[in-house]
């Protein structure tokens, strides 16, 4: 069964790789944490939420597939006992890959392999049948699966798997009878008898015992109508049976059990031909499945991430929308049109620690890119919400790709091809090239990777260096971005930047550049943002602001050093 929950049936499964700069900058990581505290689950999740979908098609077809999860809570609770069956599934298929398995182990694992399947497939049948699903991806599902129980013979197929299954848990021990040669070599073995109870290590040892000492006689009759007889193959050279040798020129039986373990010379001979006996034995067996050779439940297990996906980010948006944020569904609009509009967006992180306890007052604010500019310099005071606020772009972008609700009140979005981030590096990343050097080389690789419909996210880059310096390369960063024809917000305390707007505007491209600023509103101190012009005065102010070496702020930390 070829069938994803992610990309539509006639759509190549195509998508990009956010950079690991990107995932970090965006806290990919701490978002994986809040969606699940099983690291499997973590893993899973992480994995898909490295890529990134620019196709509004897919995209759409997620988003409606989101919509049934989260609209069905009951879809939501049997998808999670789904999952619990095609975790069994992924076991086995390893047990399937152990080349040192039996046949008989490998038969069972088949049936349960089987009755794995069939209970998936009813219960994904069973529970879409049951709920007013909408997408076009949980009713392809429907009819799929519809299909497979119609065409498979569900009924009979369990009829046989119950009743192998049944017949396998009856036995408990083996009769085999071995003959042996003048040596007393084993020579040949067959299973005399299959038992449903097992043997005893005290009826064993009191059988032996009786026959050494004359109380029992040797049995003259051992053949069995319905034993066949499968002979040893030999060693050239000698004859070797396990840790039992021959010698080729004495023809003395040398016997070479392990010291350490006590190993049974005889034992260890007869393991070969048992093990082909059991093989034979469940080759008959299997025929009974032959109806059902191209069932195979491991097909299934490949929805079980997209699944695990769905079900925690739907618990997730349910536990922001309690807090009483909005998380809204995006409206897809064609990538050809270049339009982000957000009402009311907001940082997704704030939302989880929101969820978590803290008492947050998250602020929402609008933004909206389109013709009139899709660049913006974001400027404001030091502790404004500029790094929040930039990340809450990125952030709203990708879940409306992934198909989530996305934070805000309202979205519209044209698809992104991809992501780019520029924060600050650590500084034992910057020890080669200096933090200038190592900043400039990563906004030289992003240039390279970079289209028209890309989102760049800068945060205070460039930020380490002279002011001329830093003013300087901003300038051509922001003029490459207009000729490239992007969506970025270049957060910065360069207030300069923001004021060279015509010479900015000036170059060809068709990204109009504007200043954001927030931290201000109303002449009051918050994190809205609003389209003016940059509201400091220097850059300069701004930095000394943030690390504290004003008068004012040094003063302060004197005075209460002072006896």
């Amino acid at each position: 069964m070829d069938f994803s929950l992610f990309f539509p049936a006639e759509k190549e499964r195509a998508f990009s790789k956010l950079s690991d700069e990107t995932l970090n900058d965006l806290s990919i990581d701490f978002i994986a944490d809040a969606l699940s505290d099983v690291k499997f689950e973590r893993d899973q999740l992480r994995n898909i939420m490295t890529n990134i979908t620019g196709d509004a098609e897919v995209i759409r077809y997620r988003c409606d597939v989101f919509d049934d999860f989260l609209r069905l809570p009951k879809l939501r609770e049997d998808m999670e006992q789904l999952v619990m069956r095609l975790k069994d599934l992924m076991d086995l298929e390893r047990f399937q890959k152990d080349k040192e398995g039996s046949d008989l182990w490998s038969l069972i694992n088949r049936l349960r392999e089987i009755g794995t399947y069939v209970s998936c497939i009813t219960t994904i049948k069973e529970t879409l049948e049951s709920l007013d699903i909408r997408s076009e991806g949980m009713k392809e599902l429907l009819r799929i699966v519809t299909d497979i129980s119609r065409e498979s013979n569900f009924d009979g197929l369990m009829e046989d798997v119950n009743e192998t299954l049944q017949k396998a848990a009856k036995l408990k021990s083996i009769t085999i009878g071995v003959n042996l040669d003048d040596l007393l070599r084993p020579k040949n073995a067959a299973i005399v008898s299959l038992n449903d109870t097992p043997f005893t290590n005290s009826g064993l040892v009191r059988r032996f015992m009786d026959f050494t000492k004359n109380k029992s006689e040797l049995n003259s009759d051992v053949e069995s109508p319905s034993s066949h007889f499968h002979p040893l193959s030999s060693v050239t050279g000698g004859t070797k049976l396990g840790p039992m040798y021959s010698d080729p020129y004495t023809h003395e039986v040398l016997l070479d059990a392990d010291a350490l373990t006590g190993g049974d010379p005889l034992s260890a001979a007869i393991k070969k031909p048992v093990s082909d006996i059991m093989r034979r034995t469940c080759n008959e067996i299997k025929s009974t499945l032959k109806r059902y050779v191209n069932i195979s439940g491991y097909s299934l297990t490949s929805m079980m991430p997209e699944i695990i996906f769905y079900i925690r980010w739907a618990e997730l948006v349910d536990k922001i929308t309690t807090t009483g944020m909005p998380m809204k569904k995006a409206e897809i609009l064609p990538t050809v049109q270049r339009e982000l509009h957000f009402k009311d967006i907001y940082n997704l992180k704030l939302a989880i620690n929101k969820v978590k306890g803290d008492p947050i007052d998250i602020i929402t604010n609008d933004i909206d890119f389109d013709d009139r500019y899709r660049i913006f310099i974001l400027t404001g005071p030091n502790r404004g919400g500029k790094t929040i606020f930039t990340q809450a772009v990125g952030l709203a972008m990708l879940l409306a790709q992934w198909g989530v609700y996305v934070p805000a009140s309202a979205a519209q979005i044209s698809p992104c091809d991809n992501i780019f981030t520029h924060f600050p590096a650590e500084e034992n990343d910057t020890v080669d090239l200096g933090r200038l050097g190592e900043e400039s080389q990563r906004l030289s690789a992003i240039f390279e990777m970079a289209t028209r419909n890309s989102l760049l996210l800068l945060n205070e880059s460039l930020a380490t260096t002279s002011v001329a310096e830093g003013l300087f390369i901003a300038m051509d960063v922001v003029k490459a971005m207009r000729y490239l024809g992007c969506y970025a917000v270049f957060n910065t305390h360069m207030h300069e930047l923001a004021r060279s707007l015509d010479e900015l505007n000036a170059v060809d491209g068709d990204s109009r550049v504007e200043s954001l600023v927030t931290g201000v509103h109303d002449g009051q101190r918050s994190f809205k943002v609003a389209i003016i012009p940059p509201q400091g005065t220097s850059y300069a102010k701004d930095i000394a602001l943030k690390y504290g070496v004003t008068f004012d702020i040094i003063k302060e930390s004197i005075d209460k050093k002072a006896p």
